[in-house]
């Protein structure tokens, strides 16, 4: 799916058209598969922000420090992680030293106020809306699709299941993502063949 969708996305920018992704993923997967126009709502995974400074940087590290290695394996019963402070992941932005975070939101964080305004203004102009692979129950993304369906534009939900909004779309396909958004996104005869 995250395939298709950069084929897409490249496709229809050699006709001057404009695909752009608001994924609720922190996993990168879109930018690997090779799609350019991505709003990354909680954040990204692999980018680390100061909880000092603010600094924000990419950090594919593994692990990010020598201190959690070995140590992603969830333990329910784990009381702590037994890690200490001094040796937890830091910041190198000019000897600023505090402490790092993924850049991530959390459950009870609020999103970015930059990243809501360009998803809203995004979302304000599209013609098209494809909802892919979500439970359609986390806010404030689960409020988008049906938001620009109340505007008139179609909108097209790709999942294994119904959702609470499945309703108010305009269309759903039901099945993993990977087996029918491929098709879904393929060029139409209409379209003109790629240069």
């Amino acid at each position: 799916a995250h395939i298709a969708i950069s084929e897409c996305e490249k496709r229809l920018a050699l006709q001057g058209r404009k695909v752009v992704i608001i994924t609720q993923n922190i996993d990168e997967l879109h930018k690997r598969a090779g799609s350019q126009n991505i709003i990354e709502l909680h954040g990204n995974l692999f980018t680390t922000r100061c909880t000092k400074c603010g600094d924000v940087a990419k950090n594919y590290d593994s692990p990010i420090c020598a201190a959690l290695k070995d140590k992603g394996a969830p333990d329910p019963e784990a009381k702590d992680a037994k890690i200490p402070v001094n040796e937890l992941p830091r910041c190198k932005k000019g000897g600023c030293g505090g402490l790092l975070r993924p850049h991530v939101v959390w459950f009870g964080e609020g999103l970015h106020r930059e990243v809501l305004a360009k998803t809203n203004e995004e979302l304000e102009h599209c013609d098209l809306c494809l909802v892919v692979g979500t439970s359609s129950v986390v806010y404030p993304a689960a409020m988008y699709a049906p938001m620009v369906a109340a505007r008139g534009v179609p909108v097209a939900e790709f999942n294994v299941e119904s959702t609470p909004a499945t309703h108010q779309l305009g269309y759903h396909f039901q099945g993993p993502a990977g087996e029918t958004l491929p098709s879904a996104l393929t060029r139409h005869e209409s379209e003109p063949q790629d240069s």
